[in-house]
């Protein structure tokens, strides 16, 4: 191998290397077994983190499948209010990642922890708000930091994930007008509409593992902008227990964020949800059954959505 050979080999491995990836894993030794889910939830709570949910997903695996596929499995739901905010003062996308889903898993041959979450670069993706948003850095931050403190000794791991151009667009979107709704009547109309859609996803097989009405933070008040802004974590389980056999690090999208809001003077509902082309292109996820669970996902929700909003 000449010498120009070796330098273009060399080049090739340095920019590989350095390509962004959409999520990272933390992962430390965990021999003796006194990091748990709960202790990381701690560490978040004591960051000023809001906890959703901590669910211990090999309790419902080993329910409805009697098998699970790793010794821990955990999805645990976050977000910081002050910060959730600010960010979707700058693009209502924002709360595409408020809160932030984490997987939480130990290998069945290993005695490692890791926990995945969505990157800087993976937030900045989803969201359309540049990376160098300082609130986007500050949150990125903040979670690096509790992780280093949570997970002592760790190390993020160097991901080589190609990843691939979506499939299709990378957020879902519908709208729902309220009209002729009186300015007094529009929480009424809401919870009728919630209702109807929660018992929906619900039918469909879809868990509601959080929710949260980010609109009465105390900076988007301030704005006087939204009558309402509500978010809720969507999961569905057999999505995550197949795609989590090969990629637990799926966590980090596991459960999506589905939003909805309503500017003051507008008759028009806005809702949003990320779509599973994140997972597919993040993850590079290529194996047939998760890709089917996934698609089938997809159409499921957006079935579901439409035809209650029709």
């Amino acid at each position: 191998m000449n010498f120009l050979t070796k330098s273009l080999v060399v080049l090739f491995i340095f920019i590989s290397s350095a390509v962004a990836q959409d999520i990272q894993i933390y992962t430390a030794d965990n021999s003796n077994a006194k990091i748990t889910p709960q202790s990381i939830e701690k560490a978040f709570k004591d960051a000023g983190f809001y906890i959703t949910t901590n669910n211990d997903m090999n309790r419902a695996f080993d329910s409805k499948y009697k098998v699970t596929n790793h010794k821990l499995y955990h999805l645990i739901v976050l977000h910081k209010d002050d910060l959730a905010a600010e960010l979707i003062k700058v693009n209502p996308d924002a709360a595409l990642i408020s809160p932030l889903s984490m997987s939480i898993y130990t290998n069945t041959d290993s005695n490692d922890i890791s926990v995945s979450s969505i990157s800087l670069d993976g937030m900045a993706k989803v969201t359309g708000i540049s990376k160098t948003n300082k609130h986007m850095i500050e949150l990125s931050n903040s979670v690096k930091n509790v992780l280093k403190k949570a997970l002592p000794n760790g190390h993020f791991e160097k991901l080589s994930y190609k990843i691939l151009k979506p499939e299709a667009e990378l957020v879902t979107r519908f709208s729902w007008e309220m009209e002729d709704v009186a300015a007094d009547a529009v929480e009424d109309e809401l919870e009728g509409f919630q209702e109807e859609i929660e018992g929906s996803l619900e039918t469909g097989g879809f868990v509601i593992a959080g929710f949260n009405k980010l609109g009465e933070n105390s900076i988007l008040q301030d704005t006087n902008k939204y009558d309402f802004f509500d978010a809720y974590s969507i999961c569905k389980i057999p999505v995550i227990f197949e795609v989590a056999k090969t990629h637990p690090e799926a966590g980090a999208f596991a459960p999506c964020t589905f939003y909805m809001y309503k500017e003051k003077g507008s008759d028009t509902v806005n809702m949003a949800f990320p779509s599973v082309y994140n997972w597919i292109s993040s993850l590079d996820i290529k194996d047939a059954p998760s890709k089917k669970v996934l698609y089938d996902a997809q159409k499921l929700f957006v079935d579901t959505v439409n035809e209650t909003i029709e």
